[in-house]
């Protein structure tokens, strides 16, 4: 997120100065990691929770669609560096893996039935197989079909258009062109405070690891891009919009092999449903990863409990977040929560074999010799105040930003990093008001379906989605 909201600066306002601080001593190494994540490229083409069956039944898509339409801007964004070479070859960042669901059981398969009659009109779904066929299902993915019994009611999607991207390598790959065109990156450097000045400006303080060195810069304007560490430095800000929330960390582990004759098998990133209880993250999938040219197969994830906000982090991290203004939000949230807690107790006491046993629902063929356990990036839900129920756990992205447009920070996980420039131009038109409509000009330029919706028209989501795959080599 902070990569692409500095390079939306650079190319938006180029004479501006940006200084940047890295906690770690190497970039990308928390959530966009591409080991810490499953770099799904989230455009709901498989993602079942975005799609979520309601009470009476019934299934509509607009979330769906408002997810796919966040990732098309992602894509022409990159399309528009990689061709003024601001970016390297696209295949270090994103490559062709199609999307599957998987399900099983009949009550899932009818389910299926009405998600796919709900997408089939829907321009940016537009080549979405379907099939109940286990031989269909077979041809697409091999490892899904093979030792399966037969006698149970199935069913897939695919779409061929989908990908997997690796974030580390996209952040990387940002932050250099940063550097190398006037931004100051430091590395192994801790924001250790936040303070308003009283012309509007904040009042950076900085430490540097190496060293121990303290310094301060004044900033006119503030992002908070610190992933799981967000929270902590938005609320020692003081903002009055930060009161109330909360954060509720979750980590992850997820098997992975990369043993080639297993590798080979299977070209998807396969989906199924989440458990009774547990959180839209942790929707189990089998998915290809090509990281560094080299693909690899993880499955997962397995869901656990760490006080910790990031993968690096402390120990205190959660009580220490708690405050007078959201200890009811957190009390309330654990109070209706009661089915994710269970679950996230269920998947700590998990056994090896019962991991195992996990991923032979979509591999029953797997082998505990090919697979070993990684543990994957910490995520952070946004807990908030809620007039009717107190407080709420809400399972996405959310900005929080000072009335005055003078700080602002993003809490929360999935979709993330998928939906980056969608949400990064929010912060600008959010922050930057006096400004924004002379950049228009210049964010059509960069991203062409800017101010429209790209699902209204058939046509124009058609050629979109050509150019991009062509300016990607996504073909």
């Amino acid at each position: 997120m902070s990569a692409t909201l500095g390079v939306l600066l650079k190319q938006l306002q180029p004479e501006w100065s940006i200084e940047i601080f890295e906690r770690l001593p190497e970039l990308a190494q928390e959530s966009s990691n591409p080991w810490n994540n499953a770099g799904t490229g989230h455009a709901a083409l498989c993602e079942l929770n975005y799609m979520p069956e309601a009470a009476d039944g019934s299934v509509e898509a607009s979330k769906a669609v408002a997810i796919n339409e966040q990732f098309q801007v992602s894509r022409q964004f990159w399309s528009y560096l990689v061709a003024g070479k601001l970016l390297g070859d696209p295949k270090t960042f994103i490559n062709p893996v199609p999307h599957m669901t998987f399900v099983w059981g009949q009550a899932n398969v009818e389910y299926m039935r009405k998600r796919i009659e709900v997408l089939k009109p829907e321009p940016l779904f537009a080549g979405m197989e379907y099939s109940e066929d286990p031989k269909v299902i077979a041809k697409w993915a091999p490892l899904l079909m093979d030792g399966r019994s037969g006698d149970e009611p199935i069913a897939a999607s695919r779409i061929t258009s989908g990908t997997d991207v690796d974030y580390g390598s996209l952040t990387v790959q940002l932050m250099d062109y940063l550097s190398k065109n006037g931004a100051n990156l430091s590395m192994q450097t801790s924001v250790t405070g936040l303070r308003k000045q009283r012309d509007g400006s904040w009042l950076v303080k900085v430490r540097d690891s190496v060293g121990n060195t303290p310094r301060q810069v004044n900033a006119k304007f503030v992002f908070v891009g610190a992933g799981g560490g967000a929270l902590a430095l938005l609320q020692n800000s003081g903002i009055k919009e930060a009161k109330g929330y909360g954060g509720f960390p979750i980590s992850g582990e997820f098997l992975r092999t990369d043993n080639p004759a297993i590798v080979a098998q299977h070209d998807a990133k396969v989906y199924g449903k989440a458990s009774v209880g547990a959180p839209p993250m942790s929707v189990p999938h089998l998915d290809t990863r090509i990281i560094d040219g080299k693909a690899s197969l993880l499955f997962g994830p397995y869901a656990g409990f760490s006080p910790k906000f990031l993968k690096k982090g402390s120990w205190f991290d959660l009580p220490g977040s708690i405050r007078a203004h959201n200890l009811i939000p957190m009390l309330a949230v654990g109070a209706t929560n009661l089915d994710l807690l269970k679950y996230l107790i269920g998947e700590l006491l998990a056994s090896p074999q019962k991991k195992l046993d996990a991923l032979r629902e979509f591999m029953p063929t797997a082998q505990h010799s090919d697979w070993h356990l990684i543990t994957a990036g910490q995520r952070v839900q946004v807990m908030k105040k809620d007039a009717k129920k107190g407080g709420v756990l809400q399972f996405g992205t959310e900005v929080v930003a000072a009335s005055d447009g003078s700080i602002a920070g993003l809490l929360g996980a999935s979709p993330g990093a998928s939906v980056s420039v969608s949400v990064m131009i929010d912060v600008l038109k959010k922050c930057f008001p006096n400004q924004f409509s002379g950049w228009e000009p210049t964010l059509v330029k960069m991203i062409p379906s800017y101010g429209a919706r790209l699902s209204d028209s058939p046509a124009e989501a058609k050629k979109s989605l050509a150019a991009t795959a062509k300016a990607l080599k996504l073909k």
